[in-house]
């Protein structure tokens, strides 16, 4: 159980430590546009890798924030918004895979915001390599104040300058954010299992 905990306690650091990096390089590369693809070259290390020997499905997940947090960097989001004291969080997320990503592997992470309605952002996040696609992942993401509260749509556009009544997101990710929606956290929502 201790080699378990601290393999965790250093792939923690590991994240910690790329995210640290990943900002510091996302502010001298090129801009990007709100609705341009953001791509992040990055390589499979040992901490990412499980059992089976490939990366763990986790990673992908903890990964997946390095790609917004690069494109929120690189269109100037993450500056428009600190100012006004909004910050994101993610309300659900999903990942389907299609191959393993293996040690030492090379890949791509592909990041780009595909629609808005009127409560969150959808992102959709790609691995890539050799041009393959090899998993997807969907976030829904809210944007909160520090003063409490959340950012409605049409603050956030104008924040960024878009209009985000005009991008929607493909209709299957509406079903998808009812059916995974939990109750708000000002209700009781006890785990009762049946």
């Amino acid at each position: 159980m201790g080699a378990v905990r601290a393999q965790g306690y250093r792939g923690a650091v590991n994240m910690l430590l790329r995210t640290i990096f990943l900002g510091w390089l996302s502010r001298r590369r090129s801009k990007l546009g709100v609705h341009d693809v953001g791509r992040v070259n990055l390589r499979v290390l040992p901490n990412d890798i499980d059992v089976l020997r490939h990366m763990n499905n986790g990673v992908y997940l903890s990964v997946m924030d390095l790609g917004r947090l690069d494109l929120l960097t690189r269109t100037g989001m993450l500056r428009g918004m600190t100012a006004r004291g909004f910050y994101p969080v993610v309300a659900s997320e999903t990942i389907s895979f299609r191959r393993s990503l293996q040690p030492r592997q090379r890949y791509t992470l592909e990041t780009r915001i595909v629609g808005y309605d009127e409560r969150s952002v959808y992102v959709e996040q790609r691995f890539v390599s050799g041009g393959e696609i090899y998993a997807v992942g969907f976030v829904r993401g809210r944007f909160l104040k520090r003063t409490g509260g959340t950012v409605a749509m049409h603050e956030l556009g104008t924040a960024l300058g878009v209009d985000t009544t005009t991008l929607l997101p493909p209709a299957w990710v509406y079903t998808w954010a009812a059916d995974v929606a939990l109750p708000s956290n000002r209700s009781s929502y006890t785990s009762d299992w049946v």
